[in-house]
């Protein structure tokens, strides 16, 4: 549903956006992550044909941004971050507003803006200004607006930032059902553990250069490799240390107060198997292994290093 090519943005020296070769298949809920500055916002924008790329290709819904925008902007429904709120209408005017744009008309017109205010839970204030809903509402509308034509993808630029919890879990929840409807979402969020419920997958971008693409598990697993094992064995524990120190696969261990020996491994190390293998083999006794228990945040804090383009 969205293909980039080597997608490269620049601003006179400055690179936003470095080559991007991403692949976002049909059904997909697909989080993207990065520091601020990373990139996300120009990616989003580009597609969103907003924004002409410096160099580089993109297909969304099989069209390309050079040329066929106006196929593709019917194919798509775009939130961005700030999104602009006639704010002396009500729900339903604005709404109306909007499916005038799109050729909605008559009775489809009210059908559809019916059907949107419940999948958005926003029919009881149809007759609503704008400018008394609050923040977590507003965002439901511009939901509500972008599903009017019916897209078959959604671009989300931070759909949550600014929200109270409540508000975030009824976005999710919307978002969802969204995707049991046959959307493909495209979403950027600071929010990690809200990403990690939602997403089939992620990409994770820094200084305008995709670092991965897959899904949660696959990400896990790849930083888990360089990541970090705890193992205690029964006695010398200055002796096992000493011996894990000077191996090519370990960056550094550690010995606590409490005997465990936090062990970080080397990129090359494939997994931590032969950390209890090495220690069984000088004959210590080995109490426990266990591999660092990591989530989306801490896979991605281990990917990145808080670089901005």
């Amino acid at each position: 549903m969205i293909e980039t090519r080597y997608l490269t943005k620049q601003y006179g020296e400055l690179v936003a956006l470095d080559k991007l070769n991403l692949t976002i298949d049909k059904g997909d809920i697909f989080g993207f992550i990065g520091p601020n500055g990373a990139g996300k916002t120009t990616t989003i924008r580009i597609l969103a044909t907003l924004l002409r790329p410096t160099s580089g290709q993109a297909f969304v819904c099989g069209f390309s941004i050079n040329g066929q925008a106006r196929e593709i902007r019917r194919k798509i429904g775009y939130v961005p971050d700030e999104f602009g709120i006639y704010e002396d209408m009500t729900v339903v005017e604005y709404l109306e507003f909007f499916a005038a744009l799109y050729d909605i008309a008559g009775a489809q017109r009210r059908q559809v803006i019916g059907d949107v205010l419940e999948l958005t839970d926003l029919a009881y204030k149809a007759q609503a200004q704008v400018d008394s809903l609050s923040r977590g509402m507003r965002q439901r509308l511009a939901l509500a607006r972008v599903l009017l034509h019916d897209p078959e993808v959604l671009l989300l630029d931070e759909p949550a930032s600014g929200l109270d919890p409540r508000a975030r879990v009824e976005i999710r929840e919307l978002l969802k059902e969204l995707r049991r409807m046959g959307k493909t979402i495209l979403i950027s969020s600071h929010i990690l553990s809200e990403l990690a419920e939602l997403c089939t997958k992620v990409g994770v971008i820094e200084r305008g250069q995709l670092l991965f693409s897959g899904s949660i598990g696959e990400l896990v697993a790849q930083v888990r490799s360089r990541g970090v094992v705890q193992v205690r064995v029964r006695e010398g524990g200055d002796r096992a240390l000493e011996l894990l120190t000077g191996h090519d696969l370990v960056e550094k261990a550690e010995l606590d107060a409490e005997g465990t020996i936090a062990v970080t491994l080397r990129p090359a190390a494939e997994d931590a198997t032969f950390v209890p293998h090495l220690l069984v083999e000088r004959g210590f006794r080995v109490v426990s292994v266990s591999e660092e228990d990591l989530d989306l945040e801490a896979a991605f804090m281990k990917l990145t290093k808080g670089h901005v383009a």
